[in-house]
C-alpha cells in the first residue's frame, strides 16, 4: 500500500478520511478475485465475527463458517456450553442449513417465536424425524396463537435428497415456484434446508474447513484465571484457534499468558490483542502470537476514546501494525469501525489480513438475541459492548458481592442499543455478500486477483468530509 505523492499527512487517519485510487486492471469480473486469506485462520473470505455475546452464537458460527467466514465464541461462554456450541458447528453440513423444528403439537405461538431464527422464514415441522410440514409466516397470519401446527402446516412443500447437488436444486425451486426446500436423508429423516438464494451461494462461496473438512470455529479466553486450563479445554472441544483477548493487549499479563500457551504446544494459532502500535504488535508476536489484533475504541459499542482518551484512528493504527508485523512474520486483523464494505476494503488494503466485524451482524436473523419490533413496526435486536454493565455483570457473576460491586464502578461501553435488521439485508450471509461484492470490487479497480496483490497495489489519498460526503449517495433525491 501506498499514498499518493504528497496524501500523507502528518497525522493519523479514520477510514472516512482516505480513498482508492484505481490502477489499470486486467480482471475481467470479480468473481475473479480470490478472497481468501493466508494467516492460517483458514477463512476464504477475510471476515472474522467478533467475540461479542450479543453477536457470536451457534447460528451465526454455523452460517458464517459455511461462507468462508469465522466466528470467534466469547470469552465468558462457559466452558461446557463452549464445547457444544463447537460440537454443534462441527456437526453441520457445508453446503445444506440447518432448519428451526417443532414437533406437531406445538403451537402456533411458539414456531412464530423462533421462525426468525433463520433467515428461511420457515419451520419445518417433524414427526419421529421425519419432516411432513413447513410452517411460514404466511401461514400464521390470523391465526389463533394456541392452534397446533398440524392444523396449519403446509403438507405439499419441496423436497429432495439430501445428496442434491446445490444446481439441481436451485433448477427444481425454480420449476416449482418455490424457494425453500426440505432435504432429507436416505431413511426420510430430516437432514436440512435450503433456499433458492443459498443454493446459488453454494456455488459462490467455499466453506471455512478444517484438517478432517468440518467446519472452523474460533473461541476467546482471558488473560486472567486458569487461563491454561481452559485454553486446553477449548482445544481439546475442537476450537481451531485462539484468541486472547483484552481491552489493552499491550501489557505484561498479556505478554506471560502468550508466552504460557506457546509452553502448551496446542497446536493452534494464537490471536492477541489489542493494540494500535508497531511496539505492541512486535512485542505480541515475539510472545507467540501468531496473529495481533489492532483497534482501540472504534467500535459502535465502545466508549474507551470518550471515558479516556485512548485510542488511535484505525485506519492508521492497521497500516502501522500491519508493517510491524510483516516485518517479523505475523498478521494483523482489524477489530472494529467498519460501517460499510469499504470500510473493509480499506483495512485489507492497510495490510489487515482478516476484518473483525461486530455490531454491524448484531442486526442480523443469525445473531443470538431475541427479535423485536418497535412501535414503528421496525424489527431489531438488542447489543450490547463487552466492556458495559451487562457484560461485565455476566463475566463477574462468580465473584463476591463486593467484587461484582466494585467492578460496576468502572462499567465502559454500551449496555443496551437497538440494532435495526436492514429490510434489504436482515440476514448474516445477505451481509456477507453486501460485503464481499464491495471487496470484490476493490481488488478489480486496483488491479489485484487476491488479497496479496491488493495491499501491494492499493494506491490510497486523502480527502476531506466533503469528499467523502461526496461519495455518498443519495437515494431520496437532490
Amino acid at each position: 500500500m501506498r499514498f499518493l505523492p504528497g496524501h500523507q499527512p502528518p497525522y493519523d487517519l479514520t477510514y472516512d478520511d482516505v480513498f482508492l485510487v484505481p490502477n489499470r486492471t486486467d480482471i475481467a469480473s470479480r468473481f475473479d478475485v480470490d478472497l481468501s486469506t493466508d494467516d492460517e485462520s483458514g477463512t476464504t473470505i477475510p471476515i472474522v465475527v467478533a467475540n461479542m455475546t450479543a453477536v457470536a452464537g451457534r447460528r451465526m458460527a454455523e452460517t458464517v463458517a459455511r461462507r468462508g467466514g469465522l466466528v470467534v465464541l466469547p470469552q465468558d461462554l462457559p466452558i461446557t456450553a463452549a464445547a457444544d456450541t463447537i460440537a454443534f458447528v462441527k456437526s453441520r453440513s457445508l453446503t445444506i442449513d440447518t432448519p428451526v423444528t417443532l414437533g406437531p403439537d406445538r403451537s402456533v405461538s411458539e414456531a412464530v417465536a423462533l421462525m426468525h431464527k433463520r433467515a428461511h422464514g420457515a419451520v419445518v415441522v417433524i414427526d419421529d424425524g421425519r419432516p411432513v410440514g413447513v410452517v411460514t409466516e404466511t401461514a400464521c397470519a390470523d391465526v389463533d396463537r394456541f392452534a397446533r401446527l398440524r392444523e396449519i402446516a403446509l403438507t405439499d412443500f419441496v423436497h429432495a435428497p439430501a445428496n442434491t447437488s446445490p444446481r439441481d436444486l436451485f433448477d427444481l425451486l425454480h420449476a416449482e415456484h418455490a424457494d425453500f426446500a426440505v432435504l432429507t436423508g436416505e431413511d426420510g429423516s430430516l437432514a436440512g434446508a435450503l433456499t433458492s438464494t443459498g443454493a446459488l451461494r453454494a456455488g459462490i462461496y467455499q466453506p471455512a474447513v478444517d484438517a478432517s473438512g468440518e467446519l472452523r470455529i474460533a473461541a476467546a479466553i482471558g488473560i486472567n484465571g486458569d487461563v491454561a486450563a481452559k485454553a486446553k479445554s477449548l482445544v481439546d472441544a475442537g476450537a481451531d484457534l485462539l484468541v486472547v483477548d483484552t481491552a489493552h493487549g499491550h501489557q505484561t499479563k498479556m505478554l506471560e499468558t502468550l508466552t504460557l500457551l506457546g509452553d502448551l504446544g496446542l497446536g493452534v494459532p494464537l490471536v492477541a490483542g489489542n493494540v494500535v502500535s508497531a511496539e505492541g504488535t512486535k512485542e505480541l508476536a515475539a510472545a507467540g502470537a501468531d496473529i495481533v489484533k489492532v483497534g482501540v475504541g472504534p467500535g459502535a459499542m465502545c466508549t474507551t476514546r470518550m471515558m479516556t482518551g485512548v485510542g488511535r484512528p484505525q485506519f492508521s493504527a492497521v497500516a502501522e501494525c500491519a508493517q510491524a508485523a510483516r516485518e517479523v512474520g505475523a498478521c494483523v486483523w482489524a477489530d472494529g469501525g467498519v460501517r460499510h464494505p469499504r470500510d473493509v476494503a480499506l483495512a485489507l488494503a492497510a495490510g489487515a489480513s482478516n476484518v473483525m466485524i461486530g455490531s454491524w451482524f448484531a442486526g442480523t436473523y443469525e445473531s443470538p438475541g431475541d427479535l423485536r419490533v418497535d412501535r414503528d413496526g421496525n424489527m431489531y435486536k438488542e447489543s450490547f459492548g463487552m466492556a458495559s454493565k451487562r457484560a461485565v455483570a455476566a463475566r463477574t457473576a462468580s465473584d463476591s458481592e463486593f467484587d461484582r460491586a466494585r467492578k460496576a464502578l468502572f462499567e465502559e461501553g454500551i449496555s443496551s442499543s437497538r440494532m435495526r435488521l436492514d429490510p434489504e439485508r436482515p440476514g448474516v450471509e445477505d451481509l456477507i455478500d453486501h460485503i464481499c461484492s464491495g471487496v470484490r470490487s476493490a481488488c478489480t479497480y486496483a488491479g489485484a486477483r487476491n488479497l496479496s496483490e491488493f495491499y501491494d497495489k492499493a494506491v490510497i489519498g486523502v480527502q476531506s468530509a466533503a469528499g467523502f460526503a461526496e461519495g455518498r449517495p443519495l437515494p431520496s433525491g437532490w
